[in-house]
């Protein structure tokens, strides 16, 4: 069943998503090498509690033990916050993080460089942020899930990337997961048609090498099948006449 959102619940996801958004932000000052992802969870709780009334998305959800599931290199989601996972120069970070907030939820991800990375390790990075945001330009009244998804595949696999296809953007609200899936590929004018007041998560999720993952033996990190390094980038998006909202952007600095 697909939730539309009135203009006050898209409100309330977007006081939501400011906090989310200045958490990422805050996490991007902080990661650096030395640092372990023990402390990004740390840090990234204490923020977003920080804030009357919101709290870490994450933490329980299905089960989840961290507040942001921090995935470094091949790891593409899901990695688990550990004392032992310490950040080193040339590493890749991927950080996902969700708020709840006011009864509504908003969810977004980024991925940073640590230190100095290789050229296509920067590339990827640089791509799969562009690939986003061709999915978000996608998002528009008439428009269809189709489109978003065969907007970001072109971006990607016109760089030589693979999009991830085991791993699926989603409707989100009241719900963390909600319909409908927005997957990263696709053919534009397929599937559902996007409606004004449908608030979807749109993550690109992008690697070096195949578009084949496996889920490592604590059953929740996710990584590429032949090793290659994998980006991960997301907004929560509302669809508006007016065009689509970021409603979790933040300032890169």
């Amino acid at each position: 069943m697909i939730a539309l959102k009135s203009p006050r619940e898209i409100e309330i996801m977007a006081e939501g998503g400011r906090i989310l958004g200045a958490t990422v932000a805050h996490l991007r000052e902080q990661a650096k090498a030395g640092v372990s992802t023990w402390d990004l969870d740390a840090m990234a709780e204490t923020f977003i509690r920080s804030h009357e009334g919101a709290t870490p998305a994450f933490k329980g959800l299905y089960g989840f033990p961290g507040s942001v599931c921090a995935s470094i290199n091949q790891e593409i989601v899901h990695g688990i916050p550990s004392r032992k996972r310490v950040l080193r120069d040339g590493d890749v970070l991927s950080l996902d993080i969700g708020v709840g907030y006011k009864g509504y939820f908003t969810d977004s991800a980024t991925t940073v460089a640590i230190g100095e990375v290789d050229a296509t390790s920067k590339q990827l990075l640089a791509v799969t942020e562009r690939a986003l945001e061709a999915g978000i330009a996608a998002a528009v009244v008439g428009n269809h899930i189709g489109d978003i998804g065969a907007a970001v595949q072109a971006v990607a696999e016109g760089a030589g990337f693979s999009v991830v296809r085991d791993l699926v953007g989603h409707g989100i609200g009241t719900e963390f997961h909600e319909e409908p899936q927005v997957p990263n590929y696709g053919k534009p004018k397929r599937l559902m048609k996007l409606t004004p007041g449908l608030t979807i998560a749109i993550e690109p999720m992008v690697s070096v090498g195949t578009a084949k993952t496996r889920t490592m033996p604590d059953r929740w990190t996710v990584v590429t099948a032949d090793g290659s390094r994998a980006a991960h980038f997301e907004h929560t998006v509302a669809i508006t006449d007016a065009g689509p909202r970021v409603l979790t952007a933040y300032a890169v600095n």
